[in-house]
């Protein structure tokens, strides 16, 4: 078999945006959670293109320059390496452009498989540091464990201790670009302010993330919608469940999750909205750190 690498989606818990610094960038703080659903990247043991593309959503990428091939010929530089990149292939089962941070995991797995495939023995601060340098989420990616985030994003921290939490994810088959999302931001002047949110030191269980998110927010809804009203319907069907606990978008959009009190729930609430909705992405999933995230 094939050496291959796992690349979680991304959960933002609470996303808080300030306003645009001189730079442009805007300063955040978050709190990230990866899922038991994702991409995968592997390396092809035949003669391949550099990169091929698989999966469900593989159309939505285009032919342009991939972040996994920017990850390996970053790593590669920093390595040393000469000739040519071993043939890499992404099976693309994530929606594109859906802010579960596809792209940044996917160069992540593609840090942690070469690292591993070329036993260089770079330690994880290593490959995040190499990781900065692909995006602001790719650090966070790297790690692929719940963990706060503020500045750009990469500038990492520690998170509550958290229980696997059960889960469901939709995507309504709407692109919702992070540049757009952050324009009708910047337009709505409605900035929140992304001072640090002192984490409790444990979140027991589901009921208690719930009601400890309740008080927070992500800044990026009411632009997503903007963008992408159906979001709203989204998040309208979620919260209408009795499974739900808390529904939130992710990220800029344009999926959005649902906090459920158990698997079962999960399951449950991921049936109907299939069943209600058959043209979007569900997943019941399971939030959390990822024993197996690592190549």
């Amino acid at each position: 078999m094939s050496a291959r690498a796992f690349a979680p989606a991304k959960i933002n818990l609470y996303l808080h945006v300030g306003p645009p610094r001189a730079d442009g960038f805007h300063p955040v703080n978050s709190l990230m959670v990866f899922a038991d659903v994702g991409d995968e990247v592997s390396i092809s043991s035949g003669s391949e293109p550099p990169l091929r593309l698989t999966g469900p959503f593989a159309s939505g990428l285009g032919d342009g320059d991939n972040l996994v091939l920017r990850a390996a010929r970053q790593l590669a530089v920093h390595l040393g390496r000469r000739g040519p990149l071993p043939a890499l292939v992404l099976d693309k089962r994530l929606p594109v452009a859906s802010g579960l941070g596809g792209g940044s995991a996917d160069a992540a797995a593609t840090l942690r498989l070469l690292n591993a495939e070329w036993k260089a023995g770079l330690s994880p601060v290593e490959l995040e540091a190499l990781a900065a340098g692909l995006g602001s989420d790719v650090p966070a990616c790297v790690r692929s464990r719940p963990v706060t985030a503020s500045g750009r994003g990469d500038v990492l921290g520690p998170a509550p201790r958290l229980p696997s939490l059960p889960a469901v994810l939709v995507n309504p088959g709407t692109a919702c670009p992070t540049g757009e999302v952050y324009r009708a931001y910047d337009l709505s002047a409605r900035f929140g302010g992304s001072d640090p949110v002192p984490p409790p030191a444990v979140l027991p269980d589901a009921a208690a993330a719930a009601l400890w998110l309740g008080d927070l927010r992500n800044d990026l809804e009411a632009p997503a919608i903007v963008v992408a009203p159906v979001v709203r319907e989204v998040l309208d069907r979620l919260r209408a469940a009795p499974e739900t606990r808390l529904a939130r978008l992710s990220g800029s959009g344009a999926t959005c999750f649902a906090l459920c009190a158990d698997p079962g729930c999960a399951h449950q609430l991921a049936a109907e909205v299939r069943r209600t909705h058959p043209d979007w992405w569900v997943r019941a999933c399971s939030l959390g750190g990822l024993p197996d995230a690592s190549a």
